[in-house]
């Protein structure tokens, strides 16, 4: 008997620490023969912490939400008496959750001890590199990826075997790989949960790239911010030199190769590729005007190829089964699968995997159990920053990069954050816009001024100032922006307002005409007042209101003056009878 506790991030915000010191404790009291180890982040983030308990024969039980004070009854339930705790066995649809997916760059994920090598191997690890040096050829690696119709998983869907065919053909001997792993999305966590929970097989396909590409030393950039991702990143390559894949001569084959690992401080722009290739040399993380391309002058001005973590975790699965094989997975211009972080407004919150041209519909109501609280779906934004909104008329979508691209979206990374009716769509767009604008580097004029005068006007919408010119105006600002920028930052910033204006004109119309926010969200447009029937003349609001609105005498209804209200919202934390309304 063995158990597995999910010890990635998610997990351990959750507890999961605590609850695997608990087990320990008991375990080790009680002298139980039991091993407990750690395991990543397996995507059911709602239910951690996930407590995995594996049988003599392998068979699994799965506890959900699992608490120390819960350990006890497992430990005396099960692994003493041998019969499973029905009540915290994780729910069907939670089963569902998992079995509705199809997993390649996650398929070890909340399975192996991302900190055992033995653990990957015994699961086929690096069996991927040791068929890619021993059998085949740099060209006939380049071949079989670009053939696979692997696409880029950071957003861009470039080809990859394109990408690596390019690097391999320059004649400068000296190449590089680089590993995007700047993360920087706002929801998108499914390279955090790759490097936390199954960092050997990124290795892996960074290796295969050396190999197919003729590259001989690697950087991974990682966010700071991602400190267990670092951790294990770290022994990882430690434990992959010390076997043999990496370092000199690997498996004998009188190839070498290195693999470093280059913190980024955080800055969004730097998950452009020249920007992160700047950061890497140590100046500061800013895109350059191309060409030349980062295939042709990429990282220390030499050839570079340059994919994120997912794109590298899908090639071990396309070396081993093939190219053929890989394409019957996903849509014919889109192979494989794409794995997306799955939160906001909907009940099953967590890190998925499917085939490229799966619907939206199937990852929010199937996979995803619909609408928190019974709400109404309203849209979803896809693709962070850089990317746009879908509605209703999109559920049957099918989401691949062309789909998208026709309906003015973007995959991007792969966030998905859903929003029921009662959110505002033009405080989404301010708040996409106020994140672009900041992660900003300044290098051009119109993602510089361009995006902060587009914030200026959301603000002026959001805040009761803004006319149907403001609407226009942004309108204007979207098309200069995209066309003019020097990076896919301030290419793309426009995308959430140009969208939510596509999608949703009359709620910024209701703002800036009717001067009210339908969803009630907005500040500006709320109105607080007193209930008379309900207020007890007990004069609390008006003691801790900072603008003197309210007024009255004791033992009579008090009233706000909603000219000098300034909503912030005092009175009703000092009222002790529910009597201050907001509508």
């Amino acid at each position: 008997m063995r158990i597995l506790v999910g010890q990635g991030s998610c997990g351990i915000a959750s507890g999961a620490k605590k609850t695997t010191a608990e087990l320990e404790k008991q375990i080790k009291d009680k002298n139980l023969d039991i091993n407990v180890g750690v395991t990543g982040c397996i995507g059911i983030c709602y239910l951690e912490p996930i407590v995995d308990v594996y049988d003599d024969d392998n068979n699994l039980t799965r506890y959900v939400k699992v608490q120390p004070e819960m350990v006890d009854e497992i430990v005396e339930k099960h692994l003493i008496g041998g019969k499973a705790v029905e009540a915290y066995v994780i729910p069907p649809s939670g089963e569902d959750f998992l079995n509705k997916q199809t997993r390649i760059a996650l398929k070890n994920c909340g399975l192996i001890n991302p900190e055992s090598i033995d653990d990957y191997i015994a699961v086929g690890g690096y069996s991927a590199l040791k068929k890619a040096l021993f059998e085949m050829d740099g060209d006939k690696i380049c071949a079989e990826i670009s053939d696979s119709n692997l696409r880029g998983r950071g957003g861009g869907g470039f080809p990859t075997g394109k990408k690596w065919i390019q690097v391999r053909s320059q004649a400068e001997p000296t190449k590089y790989v680089v590993c995007n792993a700047d993360e920087g999305d706002p929801g998108a966590f499914m390279d955090r949960s790759v490097m936390e929970g199954d960092p050997h097989r990124m290795l892996e396909g960074m290796i295969i790239a050396g190999v197919a590409t003729g590259a001989h030393e690697a950087y991974i950039y990682v966010r700071a911010e991602y400190p267990l991702a670092v951790h294990r990143l770290k022994i990882a390559i430690e434990q992959a030199e010390k076997a043999g894949y990496l370092g000199k001569n690997i498996l004998g084959s009188n190839f070498d190769f290195k693999i470093n690992i280059n913190l980024g401080a955080g800055a969004f722009v730097c998950g452009e590729g020249s920007a992160l290739t700047a950061s890497i040399e140590g100046n500061r993380g800013m895109p350059r005007v191309k060409p030349p391309r980062t295939v042709e002058q990429g990282l220390f001005g030499k050839p570079t190829v340059l994919n994120n973590v997912e794109t590298f975790a899908n090639v071990p699965e396309i070396i081993t089964i093939g190219s053929e094989n890989y394409k019957k997975i996903g849509t014919e211009k889109s192979s494989g699968t794409k794995a997306f972080a799955l939160t906001g407004n909907v009940n099953n919150t967590g890190l998925i995997e499917v085939p490229m041209g799966t619907t939206l519909e199937t990852i929010i109501f199937d996979l995803g159990g619909g609408v928190k609280n019974g709400k109404e779906f309203k849209a979803v934004q896809i693709g962070g920053p850089s990317g746009g909104c879908l509605t209703k008329e999109h559920l049957k979508l099918p989401l691949d990069f062309d789909s998208l691209k026709k309906v003015g979206a973007m995959i991007g990374s792969g966030g998905l954050v859903v929003m029921d009716e009662d959110t505002c769509m033009v405080s989404i767009a301010r708040f996409f816009m106020n994140f672009t604008q900041h992660e900003s580097c300044g290098k051009c004029v119109p993602c510089r001024e361009g995006t902060h005068v587009m914030l200026e006007l959301l603000d002026d919408i959001v805040e009761g100032r803004g006319t149907e010119d403001t609407i226009d105006t942004l309108l204007d600002l979207a098309d200069t922006i995209s066309a003019a920028s020097l990076c896919g930052l301030g290419k793309t910033a426009p995308n959430p307002v140009v969208s939510t204006i596509t999608q949703f004109r009359d709620e910024y119309l209701a703002h800036v005409v009717d001067k009210v926010c339908p969803t009630h969200n907005c500040k500006a447009f709320k109105k607080v007042r007193i209930n008379p029937e309900a207020c007890k003349g007990c004069s609390l609001c008006k003691r801790v209101c900072p603008a003197e609105a309210i007024s009255g005498e004791l033992k009579n209804p008090f009233v706000i003056d909603s000219e000098k209200c300034i909503k912030c919202m005092a009175c009703i934390g000092a009222c002790k009878f529910n009597a201050i309304v907001v509508e």
